[in-house]
């Protein structure tokens, strides 16, 4: 391979090395697991996006340290699966179609059930395709010939059997319970899909009159609205204000009803007037006291958040319209006498923002408490899920043990129709997998299924579950590694443990990497709203997908979230151009050299002693810190290696042999060349796949491609501890100079006397041999070394181990210049300590200043005297 046949530009320009190159991948099948049975399996399954949209920083993010973990594994030697797919994402795909339609002027009933799912089909058509491009230029090692949807044929049988076999076991069951309620979009939301925010509301204060006339009962409330259902007021049976009204009646106001009063323990004694108004249907708490009293359940509302026929006059009023006008009307009857400001927590749909309703509704329920022991339990075994980091186990512990059941119902079109059929004239419910033989006598539930309900089954229902015979199930499950954010672990994660646990037996993953948000650079989240968001692709087009995929890798540590900095991603394209023309420059002097001539065995200078020892050390720091997925310290280890090892250090000094005449140093050099870049480039290839694969095509190498090279071991034979010692000596002494000439303005380009004094003979055998380096490297007129060296008394010097390093100031410096140059620091100084002092001799500002503001100017004092110090020796020292 000779210098003309180098495809690499001249300039690095990630468009096009990534132009076409993933098409290439997929071409040559390097992502499809290969059911190798010599080989250790090694699973991850992607976390479904939503079929709603674009993937953002977040998805990008994740994807990455997953594909990471499976090229690494793969050049590892494992029969790798990375199992792409997509979920429906009901509620939020669903609104998204709504919305096109009525941009339309046309809403889902118009279309009717069939027609509008037809319609979400080809929405998630549309947007699969986009979310398989934005894969695509992310350069994902998807296997895609294994994608899967949350909703397809085979994921579907599998929710059917979970449904109908947690059915059975008298694990799911209907019920009548005051659920979540979205009056935006019509549907039951589980407890996670709430989000409370702090909002300004008020506490209103009312009399409920006796029925018998002997007075009136306290009550207080934040949603007057809801009194028209109120069927009880209930006090604590111990409260001797009320003991004697229990088993009476009071008038409901504005509806006349006769409701009872109650005592029951859950009341509060303490909180306001001792007494409690109770409307079963519209708060859980009242539906359990309700239940405890027989209570009727009123339901006042409709399931678009209006009032219905039980509230009488205001019926067809928007539930905060009669809230307003049911505020008038108790004021003028005198029985409203006062409203007073209250900050409360407020719960609102995660997907429409709408303000969410305590709700009665008959809906669908899974009973958590015996999954969720079986979870917990384990946690204390052997074979548990790892969290990393562990603290996060405490937050899923957490959750598990305080769970409550999950409604699993949705009143939506778009999803997994729920299995239940329910008999025309006797209403017998039938659940099974299949409709009942006699399909025109019955009618099938309108729900679907909670969209997390086929997202927990995910990492087995990819694989062919609930199919005995599926070879995918067998060899694949269960996973190695669930990457996600901290923010889904109840949502999602812990779904996923219960349903792995109940439906296989084993754990779905063994380990979970939590990874945080990505936050803009102030630290702020991103949102729509304060218009900061960042889209992914955009970072691509400009910077490349490998400077952003290195960056969000790299970025931060474990489970802490990550701030976004184009800056940084500059940053990281200024590392890659850096890998670019070393890669480059190396390339161009490697004369043809082919892979089969690579010869490590040629006598090696201290530098390529020391470059393959460095190699070493770093293939190891390296693997054993992805092992623990500590991405952020191995992309420091590989940045310095990179940056300062090879492209600074080793790169300068192999221009020594490759320039000179002895052409065995040469083929040495091309060699070490050759096989550390390869290395280093396979190395790197996980963060940085692109620009990896177009230098190792380049490079001498065996195998078709990067993407399925052996990953790097450590090969003992080529460390050298004794020429790595050497070479950090060296590289002190030309710091050194080069600190000096720069502290002193005197370029590299100019010729300096330099003198060594080495403390023993084995130190100053080790500088004589490598005196080539530094005369390279220092650029001196004179180069003297020895135990005892005469060097004129004015010198700059540094001492570095076992060797002190004098460089004569005559020639170095105009020492005039320099000591007229430093009276005026010493003068600058002077006047700094002179205010410093002044500020702290005056009674006033010691005592009234806090005490922190006292220590920055008594360190201020320190730092200026010891700094005017320095200099007043320098300049006693120049004038000799």
């Amino acid at each position: 391979m000779g210098t003309e046949e180098i495809k690499m530009p001249t300039k690095y320009d990630p468009q096009s090395i990534e132009q076409g190159r993933y098409d290439w991948w997929l071409n040559g099948k390097f992502f499809e697991a290969k059911d190798d049975k010599d080989k250790e399996p090694y699973t991850i399954v992607i976390p479904p996006p939503n079929v709603t949209g674009k993937l953002h920083l977040g998805h990008a993010w994740d994807t990455t340290l997953q594909d990471i973990l499976t090229r690494m594994k793969r050049m590892q030697g494992y029969d790798v699966l990375w199992l792409p797919g997509m979920d429906h994402a009901g509620i939020a795909t669903q609104a998204k179609v709504e919305e096109k339609l009525r941009n339309e002027g046309k809403s889902r009933y118009d279309l009717g059930r069939e027609k509008f799912v037809e319609e979400t089909w080809k929405w998630k058509d549309e947007y699969a395709q986009h979310i398989r491009q934005q894969w695509s230029k992310l350069g994902l090692g998807l296997d895609y010939s294994r994608e899967r949807f949350t909703l397809d044929e085979g994921l579907s049988k599998a929710v059917r059997e979970v449904f109908v076999s947690l059915y059975k076991k008298g694990l799911i069951y209907r019920g009548e319970y005051i659920i979540n309620w979205d009056p935006s979009t019509k549907t039951a939301l589980s407890d996670i899909e709430v989000i409370y925010k702090d909002v300004q509301g008020a506490f209103y204060h009312m009399r409920y009159p006796l029925a018998d006339g002997s007075g009136h009962i306290e009550v207080a409330t934040t949603r007057p609205e809801t009194m028209l259902g109120d069927t009880a007021v209930a006090v604590h049976p111990e409260d001797e204000r009320y003991k004697h009204l229990i088993g009476k009646t009071v008038l409901l106001p504005i509806v006349g009803r006769e409701i009872p009063i109650v005592g029951d323990d859950y009341v509060d004694m303490e909180f306001g007037s001792g007494a409690v108004k109770i409307t079963p249907a519209h708060d859980p708490n009242d539906f359990e006291i309700g239940n405890r009293h027989e209570l009727e359940r009123v339901l006042v509302m409709n399931e678009d958040g209006t009032m219905n026929k039980n509230a009488g006059k205001y019926q067809g009023m928007d539930r905060f319209d009669c809230r307003k006008q049911i505020v008038k009307d108790l004021q003028e009857q005198d029985v409203l006498f006062k409203i007073e400001e209250h900050q409360h927590s407020v719960g609102h749909s995660e997907r429409s923002g709408a303000v969410v309703e305590p709700y009665l509704s008959t809906q669908w329920f899974v009973k958590m408490q015996p999954l969720a022991d079986e979870a917990i339990a384990l946690q204390q075994k052997e074979g548990k899920v790892s969290f990393v980091p562990d603290r996060f186990e405490k937050t899923y512990l957490h959750w598990m043990e305080n769970i409550r059941d999950w409604c699993i119902s949705r009143q939506l079109w778009w999803g997994h129709r729920i299995p239940a059929w329910y008999h025309k004239e006797t209403g017998e419910v039938y659940v099974d997998h299949e409709p009942p033989s006699d399909i025109e006598n019955w009618n099938q539930d309108n729900d679907v299924l909670d969209t997390w309900f086929s997202s927990a089954l995910w990492p087995f229902s990819t694989m062919g579950w609930p199919e005995s015979e599926s070879e995918d199930f067998k060899r694949y499950y269960p996973t190695a590694a669930l990457v996600t954010g901290y923010d889904i672990i109840f949502f999602w994660v812990s779904r996923m443990i219960f349903q792995g646990l109940e439906f296989t037996g084993e754990r779905p993953f063994k380990d979970v990497l939590i990874h945080g948000l990505v936050r803009d650079a102030e630290g702020r989240k991103m949102s729509k709203s304060l218009g900061n968001g960042v889209d992914p692709m955009d970072v691509i087009d400009k910077y490349g997908a490998d400077s952003l995929r290195y960056f969000l890798s790299t970025g931060s540590s474990p489970g802490q979230d990550l701030r976004f900095s184009i800056e940084k991603v500059e940053a990281t394209w200024n590392f890659a151009n850096k890998i670019w023309n070393a890669s480059r420059f190396a390339l161009m002097n490697m004369n043809g050299l082919k892979y089969e001539e690579i010869d490590l065995s040629g006598e090696k200078s201290v530098a390529d002693k020391w470059i393959l020892t460095r190699l070493n050390e770093t293939i190891e720091t390296v693997t054993r810190l992805s092992d623990r997925y500590e991405f952020g310290e191995v992309g420091r280890v590989l940045y310095n290696f990179i940056w300062d090892d090879f492209c600074d250090w080793y790169i300068e000094m192999a221009k020594l042999p490759l320039y000179g005449e002895d052409e065995a140093a040469k083929r040495t050099t091309r060699s070490i060349l050759a096989y550390v870049l390869d290395h280093t480039m396979r190395l790197l290839h996980p963060f940085m796949p692109f620009i990896t694969e177009e230098i190792w095509q380049n490079l001498p190498h065996a195998g078709e491609s990067i993407t399925v090279a052996q990953w790097p071991k450590v090969d003992e034979s080529l460390t050298d501890e004794a020429a790595a010692a050497e070479m950090k000596l060296l590289v002190e002494i030309i710091r050194s100079v080069r600190n000096i000439r720069a502290e002193v303005n005197t370029p590299l380009s100019k010729k300096i006397n330099m003198f060594l004094k080495a403390k023993d003979e084995n130190i100053l055998e080790s500088v004589e041999k490598n005196r080539a380096y530094i005369e390279r490297f220092c650029n001196p007129e004179q180069l003297e070394m020895g135990l005892a060296v005469e060097a004129p008394e004015k010198a700059m010097t540094a001492v570095v181990t076992g060797i002190e390093i004098i460089l004569p100031l005559e020639g170095l410096i105009n020492i005039e210049e320099e000591i007229a140059r430093l009276e005026k620091e010493r003068e600058k100084l002077n006047k700094e300590v002179e205010r410093v002092q002044k500020k702290l001799s005056n009674e006033g500002f010691v005592k009234k200043a806090p005490e922190k503001v006292i220590e920055e100017e008594r360190a201020k004092e320190k730092d200026y005297t010891e700094k005017r110090a320095a200099v007043e020796a320098r300049i006693q020292e120049l004038k000799g």
